[in-house]
């Protein structure tokens, strides 16, 4: 069986002896990375354990096998969007629908609407559909490994405008970017 345990583990920040010494009763760091890894049948009480010690739900440790997987590309700081240092999969299951690959950006400091904590969910469009992008979120990659957020304002068969979310930013210009993705969703943890 295919698992998410690692993903989920780092996502969170935590070690293998860190998980182990949630789970109740605690285990060893040695017996979570058998399950992980899957040398280890990952059992019913095995899953409801660990997801307990990771605090999420049982189901998000199965992974389907579905080809194209959502990734989280970018993340957006105090300081602007900026690429993740390797992409990873995102863990949030999603049932939108549509054309493009799905991307996710992760907000890890209050920026204009967004609050830290929160998950946007954005669609790569071709571009041939730039234009009705005008006067919505965007994502859109820069040279350096780097990415412009925000809602796009201007465009034209070169470039694109973007303004930043938070207040008292001036404008991002944006030339040739090599894809755009429109934000589709936003998740919220209540």
């Amino acid at each position: 069986m295919i698992n998410r345990i690692r993903d989920i583990r780092r996502e969170k920040g935590l070690t293998l002896a860190d998980v182990a010494a949630r789970c109740s009763p605690p285990t060893t760091a040695q017996t979570i990375g058998r399950l992980e890894t899957g040398t280890r049948q990952l059992s019913l009480t095995w899953m409801n354990r660990i997801a307990s010690a990771l605090g999420v739900d049982p189901q998000l440790l199965v992974r389907g096998e579905q080809a194209v997987r959502p990734m989280y590309v970018a993340r957006l700081t105090a300081d602007g969007a900026e690429a993740l240092p390797s992409p990873r999969e995102a863990i949030l299951p999603t049932a939108l629908g549509g054309e493009g690959a799905l991307l996710a950006l992760a907000i890890e400091a209050p920026v204009g609407q967004y609050r830290a904590g929160d998950q946007v969910w954005l669609r790569r469009v071709e571009p041939s559909d730039y234009p009705r992008l005008l006067n919505r979120d965007v994502l859109a990659p820069r040279s350096g490994g780097r990415f412009a957020f925000g809602r796009m304002i201007d465009r034209d068969a070169h470039r694109v405008a973007i303004l930043p979310p938070d207040p008292g930013h001036r404008q991002v210009v944006v030339d040739g970017p090599a894809w755009l993705a429109v934000a589709e969703m936003l998740v919220r943890a209540l």
